[in-house]
């Protein structure tokens, strides 16, 4: 199991000098039950002035495995979601770089989605020097070191031999099974008052070990700056939401003059 000393090892990106907008998403959770949040994705997409997106994982609710996007995807991209889904993603990646990083409820996405979409997948955690500075991605999972339990499970299905064995069964089982950890996940938030946050020590290890001063992560779902001493921060991403009372989804979007947060829905 993952413990409070680990620190990964640091994956490094420079962003070309033609870079001037970058733009951090995580936390959408497409599925095809919320349509109004994969519109709301459509028109960011269509719209966002940004050089590069990147997607910092939980993009979608679930991923089973690339194969869930159809075989005869180019001719009939609108069949299914999650056709819908890949069909935006490379309409984006025409006009702008795109970058992917897994995020605990979409792992198993794999370099056939990436290929098809023409989308780059991220190593988590990424170093990304931009405008001069290095900035700290990841989706944000492997830090909430206090919920041991994710920690265990985490462990087991990002492993090689579990995704093999799992990617082989049949894709109506794989969803079966999804399904019923999705169940799981809900009925445990609910039972529980403290949701596992990022541990700040070991924030602080990550962002020593890569030279940089700001995290930037999903995966909690509290949009937010923390000061976490000695000019290190981490920042929040939201989560996407559409259907709630107050519907949510913000980018935060980087450039030269610093981060900004956008708000893309009316409060």
């Amino acid at each position: 199991m993952e413990t409070r000393s680990t620190v990964p090892r640091m994956t490094e990106l420079v962003a070309p000098s033609s870079w001037r907008t970058v733009d951090f998403i995580s936390d959408l959770h497409l599925n095809a039950d919320e349509p109004a949040t994969f519109a709301a994705f459509q028109h960011y997409l269509h719209g966002t002035p940004a050089d590069a997106v990147f997607i910092l994982g939980d993009l979608f609710e679930v991923w089973v495995g690339d194969d869930v996007v159809s075989s005869d995807f180019d001719r009939h991209p609108e069949a299914s979601f999650e056709n819908r889904c890949a069909s935006a993603l490379s309409q984006a990646a025409s006009q702008r770089a795109l970058f992917f990083m897994h995020g605990n409820r979409d792992f198993l996405v794999g370099p056939a989605l990436m290929a098809l979409c023409g989308a780059t997948l991220l190593d988590d955690p990424t170093v990304l020097t931009f405008a001069d500075q290095r900035w700290l991605l990841s989706h944000g999972d492997a830090l909430c070191l206090d919920d041991t339990d994710y920690m265990q499970f985490r462990q087991q299905v990002r492993s090689a031999a579990w995704q093999r064995a799992f990617l082989a069964k049949p894709l109506t089982e794989r969803q079966a099974i999804a399904s019923e950890i999705r169940r799981q996940s809900e009925a445990r938030k609910q039972s529980s008052q403290d949701y596992a946050d990022i541990d700040t020590t070991a924030a602080r290890q990550w962002l020593q070990a890569a030279h940089a001063h700001t995290l930037i992560h999903g995966h909690t779902h509290k949009p937010a700056l923390h000061d976490l001493g000695n000019g290190f921060s981490r920042v929040v991403l939201s989560d996407w939401d559409a259907h709630a009372v107050v519907p949510r989804a913000d980018v935060l979007r980087l450039t030269a003059s610093g981060l900004q947060r956008i708000a893309l829905l009316p409060a």
